[in-house]
């Protein structure tokens, strides 16, 4: 038998396209998190390793996993021999001259071919059809909120990223070894994406771990062994050097608050804004209500009682409440552990951990919403759902960008995105029309008589998400002037938030109705 073409270039040359316009990008403004970076590059470059968590020469202290910490350490290589004040420690504090920015803009975009090649894998190991290779592939490399995050705002996480849908391509081929001891790696690189774990442990655990008592045993001895191999790499030389507390505490700073200064659009923002609603009502009725001693938003030890009326919300509590929320799913994955499912429910699972944790950061809705684009394909309804939630996760991160340069390249970015949605969805739910046709060429049928719309509910909320921004943007600098500057946030975070937790509702309908 011959094997089906490829079509490689629908996935190569999108990604030409988006290094073009990353390196458009390059001149545009960076936050605090490049000179973050740039002082990491420094820092692993001029300490060993044995003091890579306990130094305390930039407020900007080393807090990823050690995995991250050696990939700073190899791009420090190449940097200093680009311009050695990039990596040196003290005196290139706050350094930003024109060499750094481009090394570390180029660094960004080239640890992006991660991404390309997990979005290859994942549409190559799939039956898609050419247009349908090129539409997930757009979805992925040229999502919107990457761009700003990464290549404005400044991170590293098309990267991370890419070593996620890695390993999620290992586990739909069926090769779960090899996908478990991605994540395991992914996990040394960035242990907030650890809120998956339980996921993956459940469904590798009945998925790959069967076989009868022996042959199972056997098996889970082998998954046992690759996940230590990589954790005693990753945190073998710091426990030999007696770092181990220092590099635990630099990774779970639980005394910061609840939320992070700009609230990410999640469940805590409701409770935020119940328990200031109950102060000001119980404080109008003559009640004596004790004010909060710390902020929602602190980033220092001490956020020990930020709310006025309902009881505070600790790390602890976040913890059990995003297991309980992804329990379903886990229940789900022990029941009939399906390859196929596997990227929903791990989308699930972070859409959980970003409406329930801990100081969730805004941009860690990406971590959902890319993976949600694999999704988006096996029916209308889906399509239909990952329109609207790539839409409310690229504006909740407008605030990132707030210099008035950049206002017209986000809000095209947006727009485009939402265009190339339309769109391809439209082209491939064109209704029953079609049916017949797409099945004849191999394609899947699950819910094929239904045509994309966005319907009444989508259309109504982002007529409201249009009014939450004209208002930001336009109406409230005109009314108030410098007064309630918090006042449009607030607005984005709420409204945000409402567009979530519609999705987690649908996510884990979907999830229960699934067989």
């Amino acid at each position: 038998m011959t094997k089906p073409p490829t079509n490689s270039g629908v996935v190569w040359w999108p990604a030409l396209v988006a290094a073009v316009v990353k390196l458009l990008l390059i001149p545009a403004y960076h936050s605090t998190d490049f000179e973050v970076h740039r002082h990491w590059l420094a820092l692993t470059h001029s300490l060993p390793l044995s003091r890579w968590y306990s130094d305390t020469t930039s407020q900007w202290t080393l807090d990823y996993p050690p995995f991250f910490a050696y990939f700073e350490k190899f791009l420090s290589i190449f940097a200093a021999r680009v311009d050695p004040t990039i990596t040196d420690l003290h005196r290139g504090l706050n350094y930003a001259s024109s060499s750094v920015i481009l090394f570390q803009r180029f660094s960004v975009v080239l640890s992006d071919l991660v991404l390309v090649y997990s979005a290859y894998r994942l549409t190559r190991s799939r039956n898609f059809r050419a247009l349908e290779r090129l539409l997930i592939s757009a979805l992925v490399i040229w999502a919107p909120g990457l761009l700003i995050v990464d290549h404005m705002h400044f991170q590293y996480n098309g990267f991370l990223l890419g070593i996620l849908l890695l390993s999620i391509s290992f586990l739909e081929e069926g090769r779960d070894l090899i996908g478990g001891f991605i994540f395991a790696v992914l996990l040394c690189f960035k242990h907030l994406f650890a809120v998956a774990a339980p996921v993956y442990f459940v469904y590798l655990f009945r998925h790959y771990c069967r076989g009868g008592l022996v042959k199972g045993f056997g098996r889970l001895v082998l998954m046992g062994s690759a996940v230590v191999a990589v954790f005693a790499a990753a945190y073998g030389p710091f426990w030999y050097y007696g770092q181990i507390q220092e590099v635990l505490q630099r990774m779970f700073p639980f005394g910061r608050g609840l939320c992070h200064a700009y609230w990410a659009p999640n469940f805590w923002v409701f409770y935020i804004m119940l328990d200031k609603a109950l102060g000001f009502l119980f404080t109008r009725l003559g009640f004596s209500i004790k004010a909060p001693t710390a902020s929602f938003t602190g980033g220092l030890v001490g956020d020990s009682s930020p709310f006025s009326v309902l009881p505070t919300i600790t790390p602890l509590i976040t913890f059990i409440t995003v297991l309980l929320a992804i329990s379903p799913c886990l229940v789900k994955a022990w029941r009939n552990p399906q390859p196929g499912m596997i990227s929903r429910w791990v989308s699930y699972a972070y859409t959980c951990g970003f409406l329930f944790g801990w100081h969730v950061h805004e941009k860690a809705s990406l971590h959902f919403v890319i993976p949600l684009a694999l999704t988006s394909l096996k029916s209308a309804e889906d399509a239909k759902h990952y329109f609207f939630l790539s839409i409310v996760s690229c504006y909740s991160l407008f605030p990132l960008l707030f210099e008035a340069q950049e206002y017209p390249i986000k809000v095209v970015l947006l727009l485009l995105h939402a265009v190339l949605m339309l769109y391809g969805f439209s082209a491939r739910f064109p209704g029953a029309s079609a049916t017949r046709d797409h099945a004849v060429k191999g394609g899947d049928n699950e819910s094929e008589t239904n045509a994309f719309r966005i319907g009444w509910f989508g259309k109504s909320y982002l007529v409201g998400l249009v009014a939450v921004e004209v208002w930001g943007q336009f109406l409230h600098p005109i009314i108030f002037g410098d007064a309630l500057p918090f006042l449009p946030l607030m607005m984005i975070s709420i409204y945000c938030a409402l567009g979530m937790l519609y999705s987690w509702i649908w996510q884990i309908t979907q999830i229960v109705l699934t067989n």
